[in-house]
């Protein structure tokens, strides 16, 4: 019976969350160790379709990065790096669109209906989705000099996004389950960060949430401890300051950009905790940062 009404408590706290995101769309972006654990893969499938079955319009974005290398080790092809993106010459843009739209996009959309929901697999390229130009990345010489362009490739950027795709699918219950490849107005496929890819598509949409899943708790002052929630203009402060730092700037620009697009709030939480997304979303507490205009 005391387990009984703990469980009641739960679904009563998180009345007044399903009311306030009630037909309104979260973007999630789908990655690290939750996409490898099986017990969170499950955790993550079973949180979207609940989402979905109270009312919310959950739109996945994943990445797939370590897959891609596994696929490249094989080919004997070694990966290389220019400030953390990864070098996309023709062969590996191959190789990547194989893995990222025919082989982990599947996976997930098998994943989630198996569990019960509705999901269909998309790509940038399908319908348009996802329309990118190749991204321009300088590096910074002698102070007088000039900085040098690095030619990363078929590396883009999001330049627009067609929601019509994913309003339509969103209408009829469907989940949508995109993989980070955009189109070029040359017709070329571009590879592009999902983390920019989940923050344009949430800016496009008018999302109520932009929520990333990582590898770590969340955002962290210098004393290694959570920061719960911050605005966006004291993460630029962060940031200057050296408190945010590493692969985590990123990541905080990405809400940055979100939240500038006309996103509610954004969440970088901890993809490591069984049912992150629902604690984060649907309790008073939360599971990891909250980054708000």
């Amino acid at each position: 019976m005391r387990k009984g009404i703990e469980k009641a408590k739960i679904l009563v706290e998180s009345l007044p969350y399903i009311r306030e995101f009630y037909n309104k769309t979260v973007v999630i972006k789908y990655g690290g160790h939750a996409m490898v654990d099986e017990a969170l893969k499950k955790s993550f499938a079973l949180d979207i379709i609940l989402m979905k079955y109270i009312g919310l319009n959950p739109v996945v974005v994943h990445g797939g990065g370590p897959q891609i290398n596994k696929v490249l080790e094989r080919m004997n092809i070694q990966p290389s790096y220019v400030q953390g993106m990864r070098v996309t010459d023709g062969e590996t843009m191959d190789v990547v669109e194989m893995v990222l739209v025919g082989k982990v996009n599947k996976e997930i959309v098998g994943l989630i209906n198996q569990h019960g929901g509705k999901a269909v697999g998309l790509s940038g390229r399908d319908g348009d989705l996802i329309r990118a130009r190749k991204m321009k990345v300088r590096k910074s010489l002698a102070v007088d000099a000039p900085p040098e362009l690095i030619d990363l490739g078929r590396v883009g950027e999001v330049v627009q996004v067609n929601p019509e795709i994913l309003q339509t699918l969103d209408a009829k219950d469907f989940i949508p389950v995109i993989a980070p490849v955009g189109v070029g107005e040359d017709g070329q496929s571009y590879n592009i960060n999902a983390d920019l890819v989940a923050g344009a598509v949430a800016a496009h949409l008018k999302a109520a949430k932009l929520v990333l899943l990582t590898d770590v708790v969340g955002v962290l002052d210098r004393e290694g401890g959570l920061i719960p929630s911050l605005s966006s203009s004291t993460a630029t402060d962060l940031i200057a300051a050296g408190a945010i730092a590493g692969g985590m700037i990123p990541k905080v620009r990405c809400c940055q950009a979100a939240l500038a697009g006309g996103v509610g709030k954004t969440h970088i939480i901890d993809g490591r905790v069984e049912h992150a997304i629902l604690l984060e979303i649907f309790t008073d507490q939360g599971v990891g940062t909250e980054i708000v205009p």
